[in-house]
């Protein structure tokens, strides 16, 4: 059984189980999964995992993510990015200044809340929003709790036919719909707006410098190189770590839990610069095994 993690970089037009699909393909495996979703127009980092790294998906899912793209002002989309039909216009005039744009963004640093757009997979009543979108009906959208850690503008303003577009950065936690922030920053500039371009840069510890496409993976493969698959312990790298010694690496092998003078919620256990667990707290300073890796 192949096992490992891949920095896969998805280019636009697939989705992310598109991916996934053309990789069992190619790799001949069946038990493979993605660490974090990108909408089909969307590029960048999509941590794969493979074999028995599939194990370790809901701890790359929970990294946090980052992100350049570019937001325009002037129009709205039904799908609030640049893939979707016309809703709403709203001409843009060039006294709109950098600083204005800048404090608006800044607004959005912290704890916010957000409606997941309505071409989205979020399920509600038991049926994904985009199937509701699709069918002209509406109905009320989950509110979620995402953080912001970082949104700036990268760019200076560019006015064209009555919009205005720019360059961002964006680091977030999981779950941030970065089409709806585009939407809900422009509302705060008093225009309609949607993104227009996103790739996602890092994710999972994976930079998008260090990604691979499909096409190249394909090629590696039919030389029998396989250089591309990272170890196990790249899927945890956005985890804090312990060190443990040879008592506690026993105890976890087994099942049992460990004393540490630790704080955090999640761990993972390094033995011998190998992942040996991850590891949970379950009271002050002790953790129990929450999954084993030997």
């Amino acid at each position: 059984m192949i096992t490992g993690i891949i920095n896969l970089k998805k280019e636009a037009g697939m989705t992310s189980n598109d991916a996934v699909l053309k990789l069992r393909k190619i790799l001949q495996e069946k038990k493979i999964g993605h660490g974090g979703t990108l909408d089909p127009d969307v590029v960048g980092v999509l941590p794969i995992a493979v074999g028995k790294a599939t194990r370790i998906i809901e701890y790359m899912m929970d990294s946090g993510k980052v992100y350049q793209g570019r937001i325009t002002l002037g129009f709205s989309t039904t799908t609030e990015d640049a893939g979707g039909q016309l809703v709403d216009r709203t001409p843009v005039t060039d006294d709109l200044n950098e600083k204005t744009v800048d404090q608006a963004m800044q607004t959005f640093i912290g704890r916010i809340e957000q409606k997941p757009p309505m071409y989205s997979a979020v399920k509600v009543k038991g049926r994904r929003l985009y199937d509701y979108a699709r069918r002209g009906e509406t109905v009320e959208r989950p509110v979620r709790q995402v953080s912001v850690y970082e949104f700036i503008r990268t760019s200076p303003l560019t006015f064209e036919d009555g919009t205005c577009s720019f360059s961002f950065r964006l680091s977030c936690s999981k779950g941030t719909y970065v089409r709806t922030l585009a939407v809900d920053l422009g509302a705060a500039l008093g225009y309609a707006s949607h993104m227009s371009f996103l790739e996602r840069t890092a994710s999972s510890g994976l930079e998008l410098e260090e990604a691979r496409t499909l096409s190249a993976i394909q090629k590696q493969v039919e030389n029998n190189d396989f250089s591309f698959l990272l170890p196990l312990e790249y899927g945890v790298r956005h985890l804090p770590f312990v060190d443990l010694n040879q008592e506690q690496a026993d105890d976890l092998a087994h099942g049992r839990k460990v004393q540490l003078e630790r704080q955090e919620k999640l761990l993972a256990g390094f033995y011998q610069d190998r992942l040996l667990a991850v590891l949970r707290a379950y009271d002050e300073g002790k953790y129990k095994p929450h999954k084993v890796f030997v």
